[in-house]
């Protein structure tokens, strides 16, 4: 009887322990090395190991500059495994801490799915131990303040970098292409010189009338190396998910559409656009564009920002590149028909280009606009009519007797009628929930019913919800009338650089003209009327 149980007394545990290096502990000197934390807390553990006969050392689990927040480190998973899979008997760590600092872990494993299999945690520096019953309330304590320590800390980090941002320091470890981090200080950003002569091609690639595919072709083509490897092969780490081999990753129309858009090219920092959920989720979701922060003039500019809003126009105004080139045609995204004023859509013969009403097209016969026009005879009308505005332009009589409200800015009262539809909206917001205001005070006095503020709260909300897209709507035609207003500001610069044209292409075209009007063929007199709208009248 005593040497069973002498047996039973003896019966022994298989111990895993781990440790983890806290953000506030980094003390290596070298990368492969162990930190002085780390051998403390091992030495630690086997010190306990070697005190407790029936303990015995199975495995260590060791998770280095990761953070103690969730389970996403990949030692505390293989950890789990095992404990789920009955390696282990008892887990030991210096503290609940190092186990996590996420109290839905502490309560997912410590308290429910340890016991559901049978494993013990014992923590030395707090006393943590699952075996005795009458700590579990200190266990939930600690576990509570270690994660108000997390939040507290997430908190001061996100308001230290907000301090940055506002400060107009950049704080993303990676520079955008086109420029570095700086080696003296790394919250500013200087021009890499090799990558802005391709950003500035890029520019004026598109702006000569190539399409985002065409100019990554053309890149492509020329052996550029895209952002993601050009960075590899300055000797830059980035964390890219592809399918490809990272030599073969090449320019795409999304890389070129995102440097075309990219304020950080005039100079200007904008930072904060995207955030994640929670210090304990980390999926990232976007913010508002309000909400962003923008500093501008932080660093050197690559692009003026004169061509900057040409793109910006061009944008909003281009067709569809043809597939085969990637080439934008002179006239995409301007010629109208004068009749239904449907868009002019090009075709090719054997012999010739033309322009069609697209109002006739797909068996519809929906416009009187029935003949096409050869491309070459507009394109001829068009250089002929350029020309002429040059003459104008220098012709110093014309230009003294030019009415002073001509030159004003077309695009001003278009702004200010649009800034005051956008102020009656949001006062017809104000006015609806001042109106929910006092519908829920009525409902808390007795004076409707529950179900009548349901019905009524509901309409008003449908309401807002109106007048708020409808803001959202006037704030992008504001947007555009802006880059327009500041386009037409340069008309003098744009006619300065041109004396006699003998030739069109798409950024003369762009600069000069705002939209073509194609009118129906005159069959006695083979004439049409073609409309000119320019940019600066």
């Amino acid at each position: 009887m005593n040497e069973m149980e002498s047996v039973e007394s003896k019966k022994v545990l298989r111990v895993g322990i781990y440790e983890r290096l806290s953000d506030e502990d980094k003390d290596k000197v070298n990368k492969e090395d162990d930190s002085e934390s780390i051998k403390n807390q091992r030495h630690l553990l086997m010190a306990e190991i070697n005190k407790r006969e029936e303990f015995v050392l199975v495995d260590e689990y060791c998770d280095e500059d990761l953070s103690g927040a969730g389970t996403y480190r990949p030692e505390f998973e293989r950890l789990i495994r095992d404990c789920e899979n009955g390696k282990i008997d008892v887990v030991l760590c210096k503290s609940q801490s190092r186990f996590s600092r996420d109290m839905e872990i502490i309560e997912k494993y410590l308290h429910n799915k340890f016991i559901e299999w049978g494993v013990r945690f014992i923590s030395l520096a707090d006393n943590a131990d699952t075996a005795n019953k009458g700590n579990k309330k200190s266990r939930q304590i600690n576990g509570l303040v270690n994660e108000w320590y997390l939040e507290d800390v997430s908190n001061n980090i996100r308001s230290a970098f907000n301090a940055k941002m506002k400060q107009g320091e950049f704080i993303s470890p990676f520079a955008s292409f086109g420029y570095e981090v700086s080696k003296e200080d790394n919250n500013k950003l200087i021009v890499d010189p090799v990558a802005a002569e391709i950003v500035k091609d890029i520019f004026d690639l598109y702006l000569t009338g190539l399409g985002f595919t065409g100019i990554a072709k053309y890149l492509n083509g020329k052996n550029i190396p895209c952002p993601s490897l050009y960075k590899y092969q300055k000797g830059i780490k980035l964390n890219v998910i592809s399918n490809r081999p990272r030599e073969k990753i090449k320019w795409s129309t999304n890389a070129i559409k995102t440097i075309l858009t990219n304020e950080l090219y005039l100079g200007h920092l904008i930072q904060g656009k995207r955030t994640t959920v929670s210090y304990k989720n980390h999926k990232i979701k976007q913010k508002d564009k309000k909400e962003w922060i923008k500093i501008e003039n932080t660093h050197e500019a690559i692009i003026d920002e004169e061509t900057f809003n040409k793109v910006q126009v061009a944008m909003k105004e281009r067709t569809k590149p043809v597939k085969a080139t990637g080439v934008v045609h002179l006239f995409s995204g301007k010629v109208f028909c004068l009749e239904c004023k449907h868009y002019m859509r090009k075709k090719n013969s054997s012999r010739h280009e033309y322009l069609v009403c697209s109002g006739n097209r797909d068996g519809y016969d929906d416009c009187i606009n029935k003949s096409a026009i050869r491309y070459d005879a507009l394109e001829n009308v068009v250089l002929d009519a350029i020309n002429k505005k040059i003459k104008k332009y220098y012709d110093q009589n014309e230009l003294n007797n030019l009415d002073s409200k001509k030159k004003s800015n077309r695009f001003t009262d278009k702004i200010k009628s649009l800034e005051k539809q956008k102020e009656n909206a949001e006062k017809e917001i104000s006015k609806t929930r001042n109106y929910l205001k006092s519908l829920y005070e009525d409902k808390v006095n007795g004076i409707i019913t529950v179900e009548q503020f349901k019905d009524l709260i509901t309409d008003y909300n449908k309401n807002e919800d109106i007048y708020s897209n409808q803001i959202k709507s006037i704030n992008n035609e504001i947007a555009y009338y802006k880059v327009k207003e500041e386009t037409s500001k340069n008309n003098d610069k744009i006619f300065s650089k041109y004396q006699n044209l003998n030739e069109l292409n798409k950024l003369i075209v762009d600069e000069f003209i705002d939209k073509i009007y194609i009118g129906k063929l005159n069959e006695e007199t083979n004439t049409r009327d073609i409309q000119i709208k320019w940019n600066f009248e």
